[in-house]
């Protein structure tokens, strides 16, 4: 039986590793996939690991593997590094016949294990990507992102602030123009008045959370969120003058990459559960000083439709393509 290896990081695993991975399993009988990682690592390695299993699940003679990398040492020369590489590999893994790489080390490091290198593609130009262009660019390098690990490079975007200044619309109308998911605000699927109960404001809080995480596993590169836990607790506060703790727990769960505040500069419209028409200036504020006293950083939007518009859509632009 011939078994091959392939080595790596993962930082994140991409359309690039895959190939390698097909190219290798189809020459040799068993071939290891084994992921490294540091503490220190940008992405965490539990959630790498977990897209190298799903991704090769499949294969049949594919077997995934973890291991803590406090074997090497990057600031010795590449020879000696490469000594200590392999030391790792002969006492972690079984035999190996084959080493599977596109990387120039790849020939010195199976030389030191005795093993066959087979080189593909040294180049990347099948695949010209790496973990690094996706780490500082992910939307331009979309495409070659997995499905599964497309989720954590998202951003969340948070539509924000009282009633009645137009969020849900703005959210479902930049949601339909970037061909992306939207997250409605649930309560309104929960409750038809506003006379609710503690169990209720949780149940909306957990189906709230639920459906970020739902919508995130499809979106296309932004997520558009109307409303946040926050949002739950203002309104639990109000109605209820209480607010469960696991709100406050739940919105520990999701961080949104941008804030849009809604100014009040729009006429308010009544629709069945808005109620608080009398006391705009005093929600905004509240609103804005929740978000400040989290130090989180948020826009504020106003003026005309269009103009809104405008403001969201140019801040958009400027988190999908960064300097």
């Amino acid at each position: 039986m011939k078994r091959g290896l392939i080595i790596g990081k993962f930082l994140p695993i991409h359309a690039g590793h895959l190939v390698l991975i097909d190219f290798a399993a189809s020459r040799c009988d068993e071939l290891i996939v084994s992921m490294s990682y540091t503490p220190a690592d940008p992405i965490d390695w539990q959630l790498r690991y977990e897209w190298l299993k799903e991704l090769v699940k499949n294969k049949p003679n594919v077997k995934a593997e973890v291991s803590l990398d406090d074997f090497d040492d990057e600031s010795l020369p590449l020879s000696a590094r490469i000594q200590r590489w392999a030391v790792f590999i002969k006492k972690r893994f079984p035999p190996i016949d084959y080493i599977f790489s596109s990387e120039r080390y790849g020939d010195p490091f199976a030389s030191v294990l005795g093993v066959e290198h087979q080189l593909f593609n040294l180049s990347r130009s099948n695949v010209p990507v790496s973990g690094t262009l996706i780490r500082e660019n992910p939307f331009k390098y979309w495409n070659f992102i997995p499905d599964i690990v497309r989720p954590y490079f998202v951003k969340k975007i948070c539509f924000y602030g009282p009633e009645s200044t137009g969020k849900s619309t703005m959210a479902k109308h930049i949601a339909s123009l970037y061909k992306t998911e939207y997250v409605p605000e649930v309560a309104r699927e929960f409750i038809t008045t506003n006379e609710f109960s503690v169990d209720d404001i949780i149940r909306i809080g957990n189906a709230q959370t639920q459906r970020v995480f739902e919508k995130v596993k499809t979106a296309n590169k932004i997520l558009c969120c109307d409303t946040d836990l926050i949002t739950t607790q203002v309104y639990s506060k109000i109605y209820l003058n209480e607010v469960p703790q696991i709100l406050y727990d739940l919105e520990k769960q999701i961080k949104y990459d941008h804030y849009f505040l809604f100014d009040i500069d729009v006429p308010w419209v009544a629709d069945g559960l808005r109620d608080l028409g009398s006391k705009r200036q005093e929600m905004f504020n509240w609103f804005k000083s929740e978000l400040e006293v989290r130090n989180i950083s948020y826009e504020i939007i106003k003026g005309s439709w269009n103009e809104r518009e405008a403001q969201v859509r140019k801040r958009i632009e400027q988190l999908l393509n960064p300097l």
